[in-house]
């Protein structure tokens, strides 16, 4: 896993990225509810109203194994450093962080956690030394 598999941006950044085609999905909605309604969308913006509160990773690899959602998945709200490596594990493609944290310092926790035994989202997982 490498840190480009996340794009992680700052609340300026994201600020500054005003795409169309952007849902911002409510972290208590059902993403299914999207199904046959993904055309079009190119990213979907999921919640993390509280760093506890993680029905957003659900919420994540539903839209990506379940309904196939290949388009910008974004992480925003109260995004912290040690989240980054499990978003990026259940599907997340971007992630904007909370204020005052540095987005240098994302790329260390990805260093950390260099493989997985697991499958993620993507299918990968540890191939060996």
């Amino acid at each position: 896993m490498s840190a480009t598999r996340l794009k992680i941006l700052t609340s300026r950044d994201h600020a500054d990225d005003s795409s169309h085609g952007v849902v911002k999905l409510a972290n208590d909605a059902d993403p299914l509810t999207l199904e046959g309604h993904l055309g079009g969308i190119a990213r979907i913006e999921l919640d993390f109203p509280h760093f506890t509160d993680g029905r957003a990773y659900s919420q994540a690899y539903l839209l990506r194994r379940r309904l196939g959602f290949a388009g910008d998945l974004r992480a925003t709200g109260d995004v912290l450093l040690d989240q980054l490596v499990q978003m990026a594990r259940t599907g997340f493609s971007s992630a904007v962080l909370k204020d005052g944290l540095d987005p240098a310092d994302a790329s260390r926790q990805f260093e950390r956690f260099p493989a997985f035994y697991q499958r993620d989202t993507t299918g990968s997982a540890f191939e060996g030394a």
